[in-house]
């Protein structure tokens, strides 16, 4: 895979039992797609047992049931074959920050680690297309017209979504702003840039 590419990455999605793992929070689901070149060649989807029940709302919410949670495998058994999986690949999420603390938080307790560097969909979403709704994954799947079976929040649908979205945002770049082949630097460069400063940023990355 080539590490420069942005159309190489492995997009990723958790499904977890809250929000912070610094407050006893775990995964219960991982989901990811191996891109190369822009096309899909392997995916991950496991869910795992935390060791506690999760609530009512987390199971409504995800569709993810105590029952199915409690014949998965360990936290610790899912998360070391994750981190082999992701070795040595660039790492995609829509709303990253939330999505590399678990997988910090989940590799830590096993004492694993993985290489790879992190682009936030959503940031670079708020910044190239600016005129969405909102920048919630749903909403730009809908404003994009972006192929979905209509389900949401679980971890492997989602991180097609997200993979679709990813790709959209490359294909623009060479088609609208005349980037020949985006690099992953470049996507995290967007991704921190100040909007008013994007089409200047673009203009230098033509050709």
């Amino acid at each position: 895979m080539a590490p420069n590419s942005a159309d190489s990455v492995i997009v990723l999605d958790f499904e977890t039992t809250g929000l912070s793992p610094n407050m006893g929070d775990r995964a219960i689901e991982i989901g990811a797609v191996k891109l190369v070149n822009g096309e899909v060649v392997d995916t991950f989807q496991q869910l795992m047992n935390p060791g506690f029940r999760v609530s009512g709302f987390i199971e409504s919410y995800t569709g993810i049931s105590n029952r199915m949670l409690s014949t998965a495998a360990s936290c610790s058994e899912v998360m070391d074959d994750f981190a082999d999986f992701i070795q040595g690949s660039q790492l995609v999420a829509h709303n990253a920050s939330f999505d590399k603390r678990f997988l910090d938080a989940e590799l830590d307790f096993i004492g694993r680690d993985y290489t790879g560097k992190f682009a936030c969909s959503m940031l670079i979403a708020r910044r190239l297309i600016q005129d969405a709704p909102t920048h919630k994954l749903g909403d730009l799947v809908r404003f994009k017209n972006i192929d979905n079976d209509g389900t949401f929040h679980r971890a492997l649908a989602d991180s097609e979504m997200t993979a679709r979205l990813w790709l959209l945002m490359i294909d623009e770049l060479q088609s609208d702003h005349g980037i020949q082949q985006p690099s992953f630097q470049l996507m995290q460069k967007i991704s921190k840039t100040a909007k008013g400063s994007i089409p200047k940023l673009l203009m230098s990355n033509r050709g």
